[in-house]
């Protein structure tokens, strides 16, 4: 039997016992479908070229640690791999989007308001979710007086007018934490960024 007609599985294994050339079949026969799923989520040929060697390099890192699970198939295995790594382009992007906005804005900006992406795509739930549960948790990490001001303006959706009379402090002190929380905020993410892309 040639190699030529090999299964994805056969070729996986016998690239595992030292085989090169394998791998190579295995990515001449898959890399069209790979590229053309990306492609079509992202729309920029550059950016589709860095993502598709992170998938392969992490596809080659699975193989060689021993990881790799022969349970499923290859094909949709990739596709799964490109789709995480795309999400997380998209979540950097977006968070990035997201600070710069929210400096341009008035004190009352809304830090879940993420851009949306030039071509709604089915990740855009997905990673607004994400941001936002990633948002949640940096909050928590905002002096007190500041996430309260924070928490009533934008989980509760609170008026200054309203903030300031239950805290029983000036619309402008209510104010000025808002901004500092924003500030603030802004530079947890920023760090998060960093920590979550390393």
């Amino acid at each position: 039997m040639g190699q030529a007609v090999l299964s994805d599985k056969e070729l996986i294994r016998a690239y595992l016992s030292g085989d090169e050339k394998s791998f190579e079949i295995l990515l001449n026969r898959n890399k069209d479908r790979v590229f053309g799923y990306i492609m079509s989520k992202v729309r920029n040929e550059n950016l589709a070229n860095d993502i598709f060697q992170e998938v392969f390099i992490k596809v080659i890192r699975t193989f060689k640690n021993g990881t790799y699970n022969e349970e499923g198939k290859f094909l949709p295995w990739v596709l799964t791999i490109s789709h995480n790594l795309i999400v997380d382009h998209f979540r950097k992007a977006k968070k990035m989007q997201m600070v710069s906005e929210s400096s341009s804005k008035s004190e009352d900006f809304n830090i879940f308001s993420v851009l949306k992406l030039m071509d709604n795509n089915v990740e855009d739930d997905l990673i607004k979710e994400q941001i936002e549960l990633d948002v949640v948790r940096l909050v928590e990490y905002l002096p007190e007086e500041q996430r309260g001001v924070l928490k009533d303006r934008i989980f509760k959706g609170m008026s200054f007018k309203d903030i300031a009379e239950q805290e029983d402090i000036s619309i402008n002190t209510a104010l000025g934490r808002m901004r500092y929380a924003l500030i603030n905020l802004r530079k947890l993410v920023d760090k998060h960024n960093v920590s979550i892309t390393a």
